[in-house]
């Protein structure tokens, strides 16, 4: 029975797993209202917050359960990347807890963890092409089994959550920018304005859509909406120009993840692609992709909608998976901020 804890970032997630595969309880305590004013993450804010809620959230996890303390026989923890403070609560929690129960502690690669979540959807055949998109990362990363890695490419500065966060910002949209874009671009009619598109989206540019390479970089499309928002300065945006501007800026991100996500997969011959991390949950997303995926031949496997977002679920079954393996840490074990999945990771 292994427990799994989370706290790379705003959001506090427990999970007790059984083999690894069954899922006994997990909770998710997300912090938007606390960060919402502040239009992103406070590292302070979001640090004290993961300590009030541990304690209560753990009781809640085993209660739901079934179980008792005792019973947990391992406690997986997040150890990076991630925000220093938010990580510091969870591993010394994580920590204490083990050695009180006299049990093992081990630390797991938040990344590598996201992409393991897409098990849950199904089997995985390798070797497999992973996107992991959220609001700190954006990979490409080439799956020959789980614990050897490749990276293909990467984001050049933001990653694709940070800018969906930017640009809901910059349009009068709520924190997290990422769901808010996504409903008011699925509201986009087609009806006639300067600069939009015949499906009434605003038309925006496709950065390193044509670079040969499988990196991305999302600030000049940021730079692009800013640009686009200061020609109408003096006059807010109507309902219209919100939908449309929400709309050709998805419709910028989704076209390029998809073109260099398939280059991937056909360049290193994927039997399948994975789709793991907080933007996951984006529905346009997913829907193009399972395209893309099924005119190539091969399958996706996207981690379910419910633990895209972090959580300890994912936590707890690659620690599951790590431990049974050989995988071993002492208490010693300590964050690491700036964690990479492979050594090659810039």
């Amino acid at each position: 029975m292994v427990l799994g804890i989370e706290t790379s970032c705003d959001e506090t997630g427990i999970a007790l797993l059984e083999d690894g595969e069954r899922i006994l309880s997990a909770g998710v305590a997300s912090q938007e209202s606390i960060h919402a004013p502040y239009a992103g993450v406070v590292p302070e804010l979001a640090s004290r917050q993961h300590l009030r809620l541990l304690g209560q959230m753990l009781q809640t996890c085993v209660r739901e359960a079934g179980v008792s303390l005792p019973q947990i026989e391992l406690v997986a923890v997040t150890r990076g990347p991630g925000l220093a403070g938010c990580l510091l609560s969870g591993v010394s929690f994580a920590k204490g807890l083990a050695y009180g129960l006299g049990v093992s502690v081990l630390g797991v690669n938040h990344i590598e963890a996201h992409i393991y979540s897409c098990c849950l959807a199904g089997d995985v055949e390798f070797p497999a092409l992973a996107l992991v998109v959220s609001g700190g990362h954006t990979l490409l990363v080439l799956v020959r089994g789980w614990g050897c890695y490749e990276l293909l490419g990467q984001t050049r500065d933001d990653a694709v959550g940070e800018a969906y966060d930017k640009v809901a910002s910059m349009i009068g949209l709520p924190f997290p920018g990422g769901p808010a874009v996504e409903a008011r671009a699925m509201r986009c009619g087609s009806g006639p304005g300067a600069g939009r598109t015949a499906s009434g989206g605003v038309s925006f540019p496709r950065p390193l859509s044509t670079s040969g390479d499988l990196n991305f970089s999302f600030s000049g499309l940021k730079t692009a909406v800013l640009y686009w928002l200061k020609k109408h300065a003096g006059k807010p945006l109507n309902e219209d120009e919100v939908d449309g501007v929400a709309h050709g800026f998805q419709e910028a991100v989704i076209e390029v993840l998809l073109k260099k996500t398939l280059r991937a997969a056909q360049r290193a011959d994927a039997r399948c692609m994975l789709l793991a991390g907080g933007v996951a949950r984006n529905e346009s997303l997913r829907r193009r992709l399972q395209e893309g995926a099924r005119g190539i031949g091969i399958a996706l496997h996207c981690a379910p909608k419910e633990y895209c977002t972090d959580n300890g679920v994912m936590v707890a079954a690659l620690g599951y998976r790590k431990y049974t393996g050989g995988v071993r840490d002492d208490w010693s074990l300590d964050i690491a901020p700036g964690l990479k999945l492979v050594k090659s990771e810039a």
